[in-house]
C-alpha cells in the first residue's frame, strides 16, 4: 500500500473511531497533520518496530494525539496513539502530557468496519520540536507507561519536508 493511501486510511480511522465508551460518540477531529521522516526508536511493550507513518490530530474538545502506524509484517492494522490533554507550547516546543494509549490491531473488535482501540490508562509525555504553524517539525519523542507496566516509546525525526496540515470540518452523516 502506498504511503499516501496509508495516511488516508489513518485519517479515516482517526475521524471515525469510537471513543472510550463505545456507545458515546467521540468528539470530531478538527485538525490532522502528517509528517514524513523516520522513527529511530519505536518500542511497544519491549518489542521493537519501525514505523510506516506518523501523524497528529486534535479533537474539537482539545484532546491531542500522536499516532504511529507500525511496520508490523504480522499485522497491517497495528497502530498506537499517545493521547492527552492540556498540551503546552513554549517557543518552538510543544509538550503533551500523555494519559492514555490507544492500541489498534487486526484482532480488535470492529465498529462500522473499523477497529475499536483498546484504551490503556497511562502516564507519560510527548515532546515536539517545531511548529505546525510554520509547517516544520524536526522531531517528536513520546514515552508512556500503562498501568500494567508496559512501556511505549517513539523517537521520530523529520526528513525536512513540510508538514501537510488539514483542517477537518465535521458534517452530519449522509447515510441513514
Amino acid at each position: 500500500m502506498s504511503l499516501r493511501r496509508q495516511l488516508l486510511a489513518i485519517a479515516i480511522l482517526l475521524i471515525a473511531t469510537p471513543s472510550l465508551a463505545e456507545t458515546r460518540e467521540e468528539p470530531a477531529t478538527v485538525a490532522f497533520a502528517r509528517m514524513s521522516g523516520k522513527c529511530s526508536t519505536l518500542r511497544v511493550a519491549g518489542r521493537g518496530f519501525s514505523c510506516r507513518a506518523v501523524s497528529f490530530y486534535q479533537t474539537e474538545i482539545g484532546r491531542a494525539n500522536f499516532t504511529i502506524v507500525l511496520d508490523d509484517p504480522a499485522d497491517s492494522r497495528h497502530i498506537i496513539t499517545f493521547s492527552g490533554d492540556n498540551g503546552r507550547r513554549q517557543d518552538n516546543t510543544y509538550e503533551l502530557p500523555v494519559d492514555r494509549m490507544l492500541l489498534k490491531s487486526k484482532d480488535r473488535p470492529k465498529m462500522d468496519g473499523l477497529p475499536v482501540p483498546l484504551i490503556e490508562t497511562s502516564t507519560g509525555m510527548c515532546r515536539q520540536l517545531g511548529s505546525f504553524v510554520s509547517g516544520q517539525i524536526s522531531s517528536i519523542a513520546c514515552h508512556a507507561t500503562d498501568q500494567s507496566g508496559r512501556t511505549y516509546e517513539v523517537e521520530f525525526e523529520s526528513d525536512g519536508s513540510p508538514v501537510t496540515m488539514y483542517r477537518v470540518r465535521p458534517s452530519r452523516p449522509t447515510i441513514q
